[in-house]
């Protein structure tokens, strides 16, 4: 069975419960304080790159290459 890649559109909180790995790599790029913030259930990789100033291409990458 193929492992579910991601991508910008999923929610962050999904990407959590996908691979718990996920969270060394939204910490990296959105820091700690993500975890607290309910937006992390309705607010897309996209969407938190955008507010961070981030390629969300780069996290998604990152996030499709952890085991």
């Amino acid at each position: 069975m193929a492992e579910k890649k991601f991508n910008k559109d999923m929610v962050i909180g999904e990407v959590l419960k996908v691979n718990p790995e996920a969270v060394k790599v939204i910490q990296k790029y959105f820091g700690q304080g993500c975890f607290t913030c309910p937006g992390m259930n309705m607010e897309s990789i996209s969407f938190g790159a955008m507010m961070h100033n981030i390629d969300p291409e780069v996290i998604v990458k990152e996030l499709n290459a952890l085991e």
